[in-house]
């Protein structure tokens, strides 16, 4: 299969403010909730635990008093050109559906972490439990969520489930289910965070507001030169927040104002 950028009429993305975010952990939270992720066996072993979103502290390595902080979120990033995708011998993983979301097919996956070795953003994770719920947890499922058993590889899909059922509520109230209108579908991530620093919707729709963020010379997208056109862009006023995006050298200016 050839990687080759995909175009599609409606691009569903995300632009997350890291001047905004908190590092509080709704997002993560929410994430394992809606789709079925089983508490972890031991959270303490980040080599065997599983989760479809982390939020990460950056710094910008300076003394007291100008030390600063800020927390980026990490989903799947929905690369508009997905290494993960030519390198899957079973085609569980594809890029062919339009909003542009990679999915993932867990009943085709055979485990063999080629796609996990190809993505550069450390956004999938290998499932080494089946998974187990607490006494009484289990009614608390998403029921239109498959759970997954161990030996296959998991990622965000940008709670997809939640796209399918914002369709179909538009063909019942007898709208166009390819013109959803802004917060018809959001993840749920992005539905829990406190500080509204994570925004989402079309990325080709002018009317959205994901759309002018993602225009904006405050938005940057992670490791930008490899040039895999993530569809989650991330916002920051800060010049060296936005230099942590990719690997600058000193000498090297970043974009913004």
């Amino acid at each position: 299969m050839v990687l080759y950028l995909k175009e599609f009429k409606i691009k569903w993305g995300m632009v997350i403010d890291l001047d905004r975010c908190t590092g509080c952990g709704a997002c993560m939270v929410a994430c394992q909730a809606e789709n079925n992720i089983a508490p972890p066996v031991d959270a303490s072993n980040k080599r065997y635990s599983l989760t479809w979103l982390l939020v990460y502290q950056l710094s910008n390595k300076q003394p007291y008093p100008n030390h600063d902080v800020a927390y980026m979120p990490r989903p799947c990033l929905q690369c508009g050109k997905p290494n993960c995708v030519p390198v899957c011998p079973v085609i569980a993983t594809d890029k062919n559906q339009e909003g542009g979301i990679v999915s993932q097919v867990n009943a085709r996956c055979i485990g063999c972490r080629y796609c996990m070795a190809a993505c550069p953003y450390h956004a999938r994770y290998f499932n080494w439990h089946d998974p187990v719920w607490p006494e009484g947890m289990e009614k608390t499922l998403t029921p239109d969520v498959s759970t997954r058993p161990r030996g296959v590889v998991e990622k965000c899909l940008f709670c997809h489930h939640r796209y399918m059922a914002a369709r179909d509520k538009a063909r019942i109230e007898d709208r166009d289910p390819n013109a959803l209108a802004e917060g018809d579908y959001i993840p749920a991530c992005v539905e829990m965070c406190p500080t509204g620093a994570m925004v989402f919707g079309d990325l080709e729709n002018p009317e959205h507001k994901v759309h002018k963020l993602s225009k904006s010379p405050y938005a940057f997208r992670l490791l930008e030169r490899l040039n895999t056109k993530p569809q989650v862009y991330y916002y920051s006023k800060r010049e060296w927040v936005r230099k942590q995006g990719d690997n600058y050298l000193e000498h090297e200016t970043v974009g913004g104002v």
